[in-house]
């Protein structure tokens, strides 16, 4: 499988070559320098289903059934609120938030949760049992009157989110399943079997998320991010170990930020199939 262009990875091979070192075979690698990947870091293989359709469905029915106050997904809930007044506007969020556990899904960026001690809502550095993530409606006002509402599920955006300008008219919509833009887009090996082989978050028509790319045998290939339709900082091969390991091959820096004017991208540490650092970038 071509990971990447071919001409590309000769380019930043050369133009790196005189700043970065290459690591003789007999010298013995760091801890911190190894390739090895623990399977708790990052998901090791694809999703079986990304959109579940059936789910879909019988979310619509319980809709139709009467559920109790402050209950949402069947997780009964708390109601919260955030009002901060800044350059004559009044900014307010009302929303629902759980302590309930779930197991996060491994392959979205962004888990939107409530922080309580700094009365905030974060999208990243979520801790169990120091603060309590979005689940059920929620609504934001400026001047006392909505630009955006949704749902939250675990954290995460689900069903139709709409945004409006400050008379009220509609904006955009989008359509989240637990998190993933339904316009996201995803390539298969094998149609049949759903087997996965680029998943790429979309959102507003622009690439917006972390990517996965998987080999045929459904293990990760290429962990990367995108903003804004632009590949942002670490991107990260991986050795195709038929699912036993999960072992880094090539680190890709590429910029920090969207449209960062004349940066190059360069290869900043490469292994090879055991694990052993044989180059950094210095």
């Amino acid at each position: 499988m071509k990971l990447l262009p071919i001409f590309l990875l000769f380019f930043l091979a050369g133009s790196n070559f005189l700043q970065g070192q290459t690591i003789p075979k007999d010298q013995k690698a760091t801890e911190d320098s190894s390739g090895l990947v623990s399977s708790f870091l990052l998901p090791t293989v694809a999703p079986l289903l990304l959109f579940d359709e059936e789910k879909v469905k019988e979310e619509k029915k319980e809709k139709k059934k009467k559920t109790r106050k402050n209950t949402f997904f069947g997780i009964k809930t708390q109601k919260g609120s955030i009002r901060r007044s800044l350059r004559g506007q009044e900014y307010l969020e009302l929303f629902y938030y759980t302590g309930a556990t779930w197991k996060s899904n491994p392959y979205l960026r962004d888990r939107y949760w409530y922080d309580p001690k700094e009365r905030t809502i974060r999208t990243q550095g979520f801790v169990e049992g120091q603060g309590y993530l979005l689940h059920g409606p929620y609504q934001r006002l400026v001047n006392q009157v909505v630009v955006e509402r949704g749902m939250f599920y675990y954290g995460s955006k689900h069903q139709t989110w709409l945004t409006f300008n400050g008379d009220n008219v509609l904006q955009d919509k989008a359509h989240f399943d637990e998190g993933w833009a339904r316009e996201s887009r995803i390539t298969y090996f094998n149609t049949a079997s759903r087997a996965i082989e680029k998943l790429t978050p979309i959102q507003y028509g622009l690439a917006e998320g972390n990517f996965y790319h998987f080999y045929e045998n459904q293990q990760v290939a290429v962990t990367g991010e995108y903003r804004f339709g632009e590949k942002v900082g670490l991107w990260t091969e991986y050795w195709n170990t038929d699912n036993t390991k999960t072992i880094r091959k090539r680190e890709i820096q590429y910029q920090e930020k969207p449209y960062t004017k004349n940066f190059r991208p360069y290869i900043q540490a490469e292994w090879d199939k055991e694990g052993k650092l044989i180059y950094r970038k210095e």
